[in-house]
């Protein structure tokens, strides 16, 4: 992990920030100056997350797929951090059942439009208004390879995160002249929590597709986000960035 501080005074949410990717970038964050609040359904995760990272960190749950409910944690985060929000990385997802698309079950395929899609949304939406203020601001969604690809038997997922993309694309266009970046990563599968939501039979499929033969890791995908993250990105915004171990080809 990097020892220096370009996230100094900096304040950042991070949803889904209580494991895998969304952990290891809220540990990053903090651990290089920043004061974080994490968003997440599980509050265990979020106990654990909390002794993890310590006094740089505060913990929330929160449901993403209740507009209102994100409105009233996004106030509660500038409360928190003394400030408007500079960074949000949202990572929260879910991957919804492997199935066919014309066997996927209607409700399954809702709940996961409505956190991959519709919560990130409002994250998306209830934070820019702080960026805007501050006049400075960095958001990066976390979508999919799949979202590019589409991954057969995970039709709502691959859907959600291609959508994930177009809307990344659009709102960048909307801030590029505000001093805010909004950038979106699409990995190839990386080894955290959410393999546990998914078949083994598409476990392997996913590594198949993997040219350099492995899984990612979370430090892999975490630097990249928090490059984009940073100061450093300045000049790029409405961007795809695959991490994919040469999965992606285009």
């Amino acid at each position: 992990m990097s020892n220096n501080k370009r996230f100094e005074g900096r304040r950042a949410v991070v949803t889904g920030g209580a494991s895998g990717i969304g952990l290891g970038v809220s540990a990053r964050l903090a651990a290089e100056g920043a004061r974080v609040v994490i968003w997440d359904m599980n509050e265990d995760a979020l106990a654990a997350a909390r002794q993890r990272i310590g006094p740089n960190l505060v913990a929330a749950r929160l449901d993403i797929t209740d507009p209102e409910a994100v409105n009233r944690a996004c106030k509660d985060a500038i409360s928190a951090l003394g400030g408007n929000i500079d960074v949000l990385v949202a990572s929260a997802g879910i991957t919804g059942p492997n199935t066919t698309a014309w066997e996927y079950p209607v409700d399954a395929w809702r709940q996961v439009i409505d956190v991959n899609l519709n919560g990130l949304f409002y994250c998306n939406r209830a934070i820019v208004p702080s960026m805007l203020a501050g006049g400075y601001g960095r958001i990066v969604n976390v979508a999919s390879v799949a979202g590019k690809e589409g991954n057969p038997n995970a039709s709502a997922y691959s859907a959600s995160k291609a959508a994930v993309i177009g809307l990344t694309k659009s709102l960048g266009k909307e801030l590029a002249a505000k001093g805010i970046t909004v950038n979106c990563v699409t990995p190839a599968a990386v080894r955290t929590p959410i393999f546990d939501q998914m078949s083994q039979a598409h476990i392997d499929f996913m590594l198949s597709k993997i040219p350099m033969g492995r899984f990612g890791t979370i430090d892999e995908v975490t630097s990249l986000i928090c490059w984009l993250a940073s100061d450093e990105c300045s000049f790029t915004t409405g961007g795809v960035f695959d991490i994919s171990g040469g999965r992606a080809t285009y």
